[in-house]
């Protein structure tokens, strides 16, 4: 019986990994829907029909070379709503993606928001305990985006140096190693997903997965992992996804929108979700 068993998981052990290398070049050998969008900055996109964690996926990924005259900031609303969209058009941006988690009804972002040395939200830590969104942060130093981790201190946001900062999660990877995430349903089940990542080429990535349709049943946070591991992504952090899930492109068709928003719960472009704070692209 104990025979059969070691058998039973070594065939279960080859059948995933089978699985996954099959995933891996499905998805780097994809014929990618490749546009310029301006020097150093494309976009790419590719529909996986099945042949990607056996279901429909869409990719949208805005590559963006850390250039000198490449730039990023934190867009914002301390109380009101605003749709991504909005926050890159009123700003002027080359692109712009949802951040980080908010209050559906009062407006604000729920983690640290830093923008230009002004703290805009503290971290809310219901029943004195840190979410699984607050273990993490975006920081900008020098028109640079980087991803730090949480030092496991009380007061670990308030005490980043930099100008702009702001709390999210989880942690995706993290200087190559992939993180730990539990099993809840936010991490296991699919849903659409918005990830902020860089290799150590000096490319930013600005990554939406859709879902929540027939045509993309999106990703759990263990199968954005593997695909952050195939981009070779040295740090990776989740963003607010589900219906916030929104890439925003300047000179783009359908407003700017290049991804399938689902807050309509249509498969159409039309469907964002207002939110509280973007991540932004700037050419100088």
């Amino acid at each position: 019986m104990m025979k059969n068993l070691q058998l039973l998981l070594v065939f279960f052990f080859l059948h995933a990994s089978m699985f996954a290398q099959v995933d891996s070049i499905a998805f780097v050998d994809a014929k990618w829907k490749i546009q310029k969008i301006a020097k150093g900055i494309i976009l790419k996109q590719f529909s996986f029909e099945g042949n990607v964690f056996q279901s429909n996926q869409t990719v949208s990924i805005l590559e963006i070379q850390q250039k000198r005259r490449t730039g990023f900031s934190f867009g914002y609303e301390e109380k009101l709503l605003r749709n991504t969209s909005d926050f890159g058009i009123k700003s002027a941006a080359v692109a712009a993606i949802n951040g980080t988690f908010f209050d559906t009804k009062n407006g604000g972002s729920v983690d640290y928001l830093k923008v230009n040395n002004k703290i805009i939200n503290q971290s809310q830590f219901p029943n004195n305990k840190r979410a699984f969104h607050q273990k993490a942060a975006i920081v900008i130093m020098r028109n640079k985006v980087h991803i730090k981790k949480w030092d496991e201190t009380a007061n670990w946001e308030n005490n980043l140096p930099d100008s702009d900062v702001m709390v999210s999660g989880p942690l995706l990877l993290f200087e190559n190693q992939p993180q730990y995430l539990d099993t809840t349903a936010f991490n296991k089940n699919r849903h659409p997903r918005s990830i902020v990542a860089y290799s150590k080429k000096a490319k930013i990535f600005l990554i939406t997965v859709d879902g929540r349709d027939k045509n993309a049943q999106g990703m759990s946070l263990f199968e954005v992992q593997k695909m952050l591991q195939w981009l070779d992504v040295y740090s990776g952090i989740n963003l607010d996804g589900g219906g916030s899930t929104t890439l925003w492109v300047k000179n783009q068709p359908e407003n700017g929108i290049v991804n399938y928003p689902c807050d309509n719960k249509i498969w159409d472009k039309a469907g964002e979700r207002k939110v509280a704070n973007v991540l932004m692209v700037f050419r100088k």
